[in-house]
């Protein structure tokens, strides 16, 4: 989804296992408020994921709903995943899947796609709502020139594990004892979790940058509490567990540290200003693909004289 970066982080004393406590702020998608975690002051990246929205939870009134039309991405891939509602998701490769519930979007853009994302016709028939989180992965240096991909994963198509008050997806790599079938550029860890009134669980150490963001309820890490809506990063190699104040829903995501650092303009990621600015000119000059059954609007692009201010 499309945004102009915006850093943010919580200045405050951490225990020993936690490096960073990042405190959202809110941005607008489509006329729909989002919590922006990532990237940060303090934390530009956690393994390769260099972006995080929570949207929502929010309603929409029968006949509303989002609508982010028609914009361009290079050099990351965009993953979305629901805990409430539905986004209807076109791309310039001809692509257009509904995304539900627990089922996962992967986009990856290579040296570019274009895509939308709005509620569907069935949704905007009554009230609905929209809860879920988009995030973005930096790919490799070494993919920032590939050809653009879509992949779509069901529900069920992603391993779960219930046990001693935990229940956990595993949306990307590898994590208690479970493997995603999804192929990803980079090593990343990604895993929807809950937990129930004083369950414990204990992280995986192997990843090497890590973070918890709290969706709902509060939870204990190395003595401190942490309520929703922040995002705790953790020391490389600490050991560190979560224990569960009530009950907690959690994102678990990280992976190995990136190839380098990463430059970000609008919805541009890249590891040169370079590829960034051609392609703002190509935007600029309408020469990405068209969007297949969404062809008529597209978000223009941000004054591109701002593109001497960004720094990695």
């Amino acid at each position: 989804m499309p945004t102009t970066a915006t850093l943010n982080a919580a200045p405050k004393a951490c225990p020993e296992p936690v490096d960073v406590v990042i405190i959202p702020r809110t941005g607008d998608i489509g006329g729909f408020m989002v919590e922006r975690a990532l990237p940060s002051r303090q934390k530009r990246m956690i393994g390769p994921f260099v972006f995080w929205d929570q949207m929502g939870p929010g309603e929409f009134l029968t006949g509303q709903g989002i609508d982010v039309r028609p914009h361009p991405h290079i050099g990351l891939s965009t993953v979305t995943y629901l805990f409430d509602g539905t986004l209807d998701h076109r791309d310039s490769l001809g692509t257009h899947m509904t995304i539900l519930p627990g089922e996962l979007n992967l986009m990856t853009a290579g040296s570019g796609i274009v895509h939308s994302e709005r509620t569907g016709p069935t949704d905007r028939a009554k009230p609905s709502r929209l809860y879920g989180i988009q995030s973005w992965l930096a790919q490799p240096k070494t993919l920032e020139g590939s050809a653009p991909a879509f992949k779509h994963y069901g529900s069920s198509d992603l391993p779960t594990m219930n046990a001693e008050g935990i229940e956990a997806k595993v949306i990307l790599g590898e994590a208690f004892g479970l493997k995603s079938p999804v192929e990803t550029d980079w090593e990343t860890l990604y895993a929807d979790i809950t937990l129930a009134p004083g369950a414990v669980l204990p992280l995986p150490r192997e990843t090497e940058e890590r973070a918890v963001y709290i969706v709902r309820g509060k939870a204990e890490i190395a003595g401190t509490i942490y309520p929703s809506g922040q995002m705790i990063s953790l020391r490389p190699g600490a050991d560190v567990s979560v224990k569960a104040l009530g009950d907690v829903h959690l994102m678990l995501l990280g992976g190995a540290a990136m190839d380098g650092p990463r430059y970000i303009w609008w919805n541009f990621v890249g590891s040169s200003m370079d590829r960034i600015r051609d392609a703002a000119e190509r935007w600029q000059a309408q020469s990405f693909a068209k969007v297949p059954g969404d062809e008529e609007e597209f978000i223009p692009l941000p004054d591109i004289k701002t593109l001497d201010r960004v720094k990695a």
